[in-house]
Formats: C-alpha cells, sequence, structure tokens
C-alpha cells in the first residue's frame, strides 16, 4: 500500500536529505533595502539557503555598497567601503560573497573590478584598511544569489527539490538594469537575451512569459526627480508583460520590486490596469522548494500575490 505525501511532508525529506551533508558557506551581503524595505526578501533568502543546505553568513559590520549616491560623490570612498565588506569575507574564510539585489551586485563588482585591475586602487584602498587593521587581498567574488542558484545548485537538482511546482503560473521574468548591464562588470549572461529567470521559472513549474520589458529599466531610480516618467515606465513595462498572458511578475532586485508593486496603480489610467504581483526570487523558488507561505512574507506586498495563487490552486 503507498502512501502519498503533502508537500510540506515530501519538502521535509528533502531537506533532511540535503542537510546531511556539510553546508557550504557563502559571504552575505544582503544590502539595506532587504534589511529596511524588503524585509521579506531577507527573510526568504535566508528560508531558501536553508532548504538548499547552503550556510548564508552575513557580514553584519559590511557598510552599504554605495550605490548611486556614494558612487556619484566619490567614487574613492565608494571603493574603499566595499573594499572594506570583501575585507570581512576573507577574513572569515569566505571566497564569495553573494547579494539579493541587482543593484548592489552591479556597484559591488565595478568596484571590485577597478580593486583587481588597479595596484593604484588595491594600494589606496589597503592604506585606508590598514588603519583599522584590515586588508583585502583581493580573492573574494561577487555574486548574485541567482547566479548561484544556476551555477552552484544547477537547474536539475533545483527540479528534484521542487515539491510544490507552479501549476504552469505564467511568470513574467523582470531582469532591470544591474544584473546584465554592463556585460563588461556583469558579463554572466547576454544583457539582450538573457535567460536565468526563465530557466528557474521553468524549474520550478512555472510558464516563463517573453515580453519586450523585461530588460528596461524599472524606473526607480528617476522616482525623485520625475516621478510621472517612472511611473510611466512601470506602467508600459507591466502592460507588455501582461498583454503577453503573464499573471504574475518575479525580479531578482528589490528596488526593481518596490517600483513594480508600488507604480501600477498609479500607472493606471494611461496604461489600463495591470495588479500583476510582483514575487522576489527567492520567495517563489522557496515556495516552490516546500517553505511554507505564510512564511514569505507575502502579505508585505502592495499587489497581494496570494489571489493568483489561489486562482492557480497553488494555496488554499
Amino acid at each position: 500500500m503507498s502512501t502519498t505525501l503533502l508537500p510540506e511532508q515530501r519538502a521535509g525529506d528533502a531537506h533532511k536529505q540535503t542537510k546531511s551533508s556539510q553546508s557550504k558557506r557563502y559571504g552575505f551581503f544582503p544590502g539595506c533595502v532587504a534589511k529596511e524595505s524588503c524585509k521579506e526578501l531577507f527573510n526568504s533568502a535566508m528560508l531558501l539557503a536553508d532548504r538548499l543546505g547552503i550556510e548564508l553568513v552575513e557580514l553584519t559590520a559590511a557598510s552599504c555598497c554605495g550605490a548611486s549616491v556614494v558612487n556619484d560623490t566619490n567614487r574613492d570612498v565608494a571603493r574603499v567601503l566595499n573594499a572594506r565588506t570583501y575585507a570581512q569575507a576573507e577574513a572569515l574564510g569566505l571566497d564569495d560573497v553573494i547579494t539579493i539585489c541587482s543593484t548592489c551586485t552591479g556597484h559591488m563588482r565595478a568596484a571590485n573590478k577597478e580593486l583587481l585591475e588597479s595596484d593604484v586602487h588595491m594600494t589606496q584602498a589597503n592604506a585606508i584598511l590598514g588603519k583599522f587593521g584590515a586588508r583585502y587581498n583581493g580573492t573574494v567574488t561577487v555574486r548574485h544569489l541567482l547566479w548561484l542558484l544556476i551555477d552552484d545548485i544547477g537547474l536539475d537538482r533545483l527540479r528534484e527539490m521542487v515539491v510544490r511546482p507552479l501549476n504552469g503560473l505564467k511568470v513574467a521574468p523582470f531582469y532591470g538594469c544591474h544584473i546584465i548591464r554592463p556585460e563588461s562588470v556583469n558579463g554572466w549572461e547576454s544583457s539582450r537575451r538573457p535567460h536565468s529567470l526563465e530557466d528557474i521559472i521553468a524549474a520550478i513549474g512555472g510558464e516563463p512569459i517573453d515580453y519586450a520589458g523585461k530588460t528596461r529599466c524599472c524606473g526607480f531610480h528617476i522616482q525623485l526627480e520625475k516621478e510621472g516618467v517612472a511611473t510611466s515606465m512601470v506602467g508600459q513595462n507591466m502592460r507588455m508583460a501582461k498583454d503577453r498572458g503573464a499573471q504574475a511578475v518575479l525580479t531578482p532586485c528589490p528596488l526593481c520590486h518596490l517600483a513594480l508593486d508600488g507604480y501600477q496603480a498609479d500607472s493606471a489610467a494611461r496604461w489600463g490596469r495591470t495588479d500583476l504581483p510582483t514575487f522576489h526570487l527567492p520567495q517563489l523558488v522557496a515556495f516552490a522548494l516546500g517553505v511554507p507561505p505564510e512564511k514569505l512574507g507575502l502579505n508585505k506586498h502592495l499587489i497581494d500575490p496570494r489571489t493568483v495563487m489561489v486562482a492557480q490552486e497553488l494555496i488554499a
């Protein structure tokens, strides 16, 4: 007589098998937004890491990556701030710094590239770090969680770990800017034809939706200067996704999430109502891997994703 296991039971068994092997440790740089405006992103990332059997060692003494404001004001200061973060990872014996923010990824990789390619920049950074008993030796690689999922876990393994498939939920990927551009810094995949998010969506049982807006800017960085333009950018991108049949959106960037989740209502006058819930990358993957939905902060979204999840019979 066979016994049918509930998703949570299957997830528990898979989780025990994964945890039985020694966890790989990664330095973890959550960034500012995931610790404040999008706390559900931070929590989901930690829950996903536990399911995957990896350890994200948060670099709690790290400071902001310097995105936009510091970089625009003083590039040298921003570079040293990032060198300080890398030095912390090295001191813990970690050679990877994992981010969950596309903007952090772009700025941190650019800073690391400058440090590794210029003796002048590296010497300058270490002269300052040395005053505080620290040093960066150039052994750290900055990667996004998205890249870790594909390169380290692998799509085949991810498929095997799915216990709550998405039942063909039509999901529009939204890459935004900083995780794919410029290719000289973030050349992990093509900026014109990326497919990593589509691969993840398919691996966890969803149907990826292709549309022109997936690699466009979300408008976040011009909100304070040109809010109307930012709103229109969100509306246009979401209209394109909706017209192709999307039921939801998946993004690897909390800044994109804030823009897409926050401005769809304001853009309706020009672009029509779209009401597409926007998932954080680790939220949707963690859900598929068996993390209970009530732990993923889905109630924190302005456009409640639980509505479409109920309609798709993913949750009751």
